[in-house]
């Protein structure tokens, strides 16, 4: 390894370390650190975002909302609330970074989602990573990069427009008199609050960002160095169980618990409702928890079968007026020349991450800290609070890089029964779940119920919709396409499971819904369906993802046949826009549906990473893949039937198409968010490439499970 490397790579991995075992607060960090520059940014406002569970109005700092610091030595260190779990945000955020600060990419070093160092943030879901903290970064960059050549500037008695900044130094064109930013900041405590929006790099001028580089920490990932928050070790660590209910909104009839007390070195936690056991080895609590005798009072809950009358007939109070209606869909109805009025179903879905639920916590006095998975750690922060009656700044979270979560982890359960059980032990204690753990007691993507109604001309000219999608959500649920006459509404309703947050959230449910609804349509006016959708739509980035996809595929050289389909959908969601095109196998005896070729067209902006991007992409396809074809919670009397994947259907190798991606590179547009729309053009397109084989249209999630 050259020694600029393995310089940087000590460095690094000294920062992982403080980090995992020391109790450090902000400026004990910097003390470590370091003298350095220090740069305070002035916040601005930060735009909402989306979650599966409510999120509490919060006062954003006033004073900052992004930190740099640069040592002595030029490292540079960037402190960011967000977290990485799996789509490679830590390496685009800091070359955005870079490019602003005119250093190479290795010299950025990025702290995440640690609630004692850096500075608040709401979450990590929405696709907001990209436009929200990338803009930010990029502006606290650029000013970072301003101040240090004014610093250079006052030391030469130069004008600061006449110096350039680029490969961590500052020059002098001149004369050639150059300083490094470390040092420009040796001995140095520079602290300044930044206000107004510093100059940006157009994407056009981009460097740094906008190219392929690796995945930072790549090789620790994939030679198991990594520790993921399931791998935390602490000095005189314990190991945890829970006691779990037998079934949803369960009472505790009775518990017995002296044969799990008579095992050697073993701790046995109850409060209330909550039983948990504490021992020196995993091995031991789970033959301590197997020991406990408990009897629970299961009431009598809806099952599968009910589902969707269910959801019909339950509404929540938290309905409301349509979110979009004008003209009359009424009149359009009725002078329209083909009328069409389906219903569409999803079925509730786990999001299966390959590290359950984990986190270690540890009382030091009255701090506590909690390393654990979470894409909010600062929402964890609170709810830990909350729980044990103290100051949030008595809690610490620290994320490390987690192994995925698809909007799964925005809760913090197990930090909070690891923090009790520990607080119980008086040792640090560890507690990571189940898969059925996670099969059951984690929630769920909303299941839904979706009703269309609409008219088109005889010409292909669409003049009514009306969308009603209960339960599932709302995102999504308007059309891109031109329609006069419209009415879209989302009904909350009284879910029977737990349910927040799931990759794309319900912008799955209302695009399958939507586009299967469009091809419909097309069929029964005798129309091409790209040409259909083509006609009705005007928004430009969307007509160039559905024309670049269906060039790429060479839609329409190929005819369908009962043994072969092809099929293509749309759609806008968070400011990104995908096409996607299928070809679908069938099966005629066994009804076997099998994927052959996907071709996705995506555009989100000014792409960061290209190749981070296509990844992105290619994983979004075959997670959807899963809640296209098989993926489905069954339930029945509050208890989870298929809680393993031994029953619960995950994509296989086996099921994975060819893959082809399609980037739209929009130098000319803001950098959008790309981690949750890839995924919403699957299903509609599978759905529509098999009627185009079979005839038979399929409205229903999961497809292949409806099919058999």
């Amino acid at each position: 390894m050259p020694a600029d490397e393995l310089a940087l790579e000590l460095a690094q991995q000294q920062i992982r370390d403080r980090l995992h075992w020391f109790q450090l607060d902000r400026r004990d960090f910097l003390k470590l650190c370091g003298g350095g520059l220090l740069v305070c940014l002035a916040s601005a406002t930060t735009m909402a975002q989306e979650s599966g569970r409510g999120i509490r109005e919060h006062e954003l700092p006033q004073d900052v909302s992004a930190w740099v610091h640069i040592d002595e030595d030029g490292k540079i260190t960037i402190f960011t609330g967000k977290v990485e779990v799996g789509q490679n945000i830590r390496t685009s955020l800091a070359q955005l970074v870079a490019e602003e600060l005119r250093v190479p990419f290795n010299a950025i070093t990025m702290v995440m989602g640690d609630t004692d160092l850096t500075p608040w943030d709401m979450g990590t879901f929405g696709s907001r990573s990209t436009p929200a903290m990338g803009p930010q970064l990029r502006t606290m960059a650029s000013a970072a990069r301003q101040m240090l050549v004014e610093a250079a500037a006052q030391r030469w008695k130069a004008n600061p427009s006449t110096l350039t900044a680029a490969d961590g130094r500052v020059t002098n064109p001149k004369n050639r008199q150059s300083l490094t930013y470390g040092e420009i900041t040796r001995g140095e405590k520079l602290t300044q609050t930044v206000s107004g929006d510093p100059p940006l790099t157009p994407a056009s001028d981009w460097k740094i960002a906008g190219t392929a580089l690796p995945k930072v920490d790549g090789r620790d990932f994939v030679t198991g160095k990594h520790q993921y928050p399931s791998d935390i070790m602490r000095p005189n660590l314990m190991f945890a169980k829970v006691l779990r209910p037998a079934g949803f909104n369960a009472t505790l009839v009775s518990l017995d618990t002296s044969a799990a007390e008579k095992l050697p070195a073993i701790q046995v936690v109850r409060d209330g409702d909550f039983v948990g056991v504490v021992a020196e080895e995993a091995s031991i609590a789970e033959e301590a928890l197997s020991a406990i005798q408990a009897k629970w009072n299961v009431p009598s809950q809806v099952s599968n079968k009910e589902l969707f009358d269910y959801l019909r007939n339950n509404p929540d109070t938290g309905g409301g007026e349509p979110q979009h209606a004008g003209g009359s869909v009424a009149h359009a109805m009725a002078t329209a020349a083909a009328k069409l009025e389906q219903h569409y179903t999803v079925q509730y879905i786990a999001h299966a991450p390959l590290e359950p639920r984990a986190a270690v916590a540890e009382w030091n006095g009255d701090k506590l800290t909690v390393w654990t998975g979470t894409q909010r750690p600062f929402g964890v922060r609170d709810e830990l609070a909350e729980t044990f009656r103290i100051p949030a700044t008595k809690v610490r979270v620290i994320m490390p890089d987690m192994g995925s979560a698809y909007g799964g982890k925005h809760t913090g359960e197990c930090a909070i029964e690891a923090a009790r059980l520990a607080k119980a032990a008086g040792k640090p204690v560890k507690l990571v779940w189940t898969r059925e753990e996670e099969f059951t007691w984690a929630y769920f993507r909303p299941a839904g119920w979706i009703e269309i109604r609409s008219g088109v001309q005889h010409d292909g000219t669409l003049v009514a919709w009306e969308h009603h999608n209960y339960n599932s959500g709302s995102s999504g649920i308007n059309t891109p396409y031109n329609v006069a006459n419209q009415v879209i509404q989302f009904h909350p309703t009284m879910s029977p499971l737990r349910q927040g947050s799931y990759r794309g959230l319900a912008a799955t449910a209302n695009h399958f819904a939507r586009e299967s609804h469009m091809d419909e349509l097309s069929h029964a006016i005798g129309m091409d369906p790209l040409e259909f959708r083509l006609k009705n739509l005007s928004d430009p980035r969307l007509r160039a993802v559905l024309q670049a996809a269906a060039e790429r595929f060479g839609w329409g050289r190929s005819k369908s046949t009962p043994e072969r389909g092809f099929g293509i959908a749309g759609g806008t969601e968070k400011g990104g826009y995908v096409a996607t095109c299928v070809e679908v196998e069938m099966k005629p005896t066994t009804k076997k549906v099998q994927l052959r070729r996907v071709v996705e067209a995506w555009e989100s902006g000014a792409i960061v990473n290209p190749d981070g991007l296509r990844n992105q992409m290619m994983g979004a396809v075959v997670q959807a893949i899963g809640g296209a074809l098989f993926e489905a919670i069954q339930f029945k009397d509050g208890r989870i039937l298929n809680p393993h994947f031994a029953q619960y259907r995950v994509p296989r190798f086996s099921d994975t198409p060819e893959i082809d991606v399609v980037l739209i590179d929009r130098k000319d547009l803001p950098s959008a968010g790309a981690g949750e729309t890839g995924i919403v053009g699957l299903a509609p397109a599978i759905s529509n490439a098999i009627f185009s084989a079979t005839g038979t249209r399929l409205r229903e999630m999961p497809m292949a499970v409806a099919a058999t």
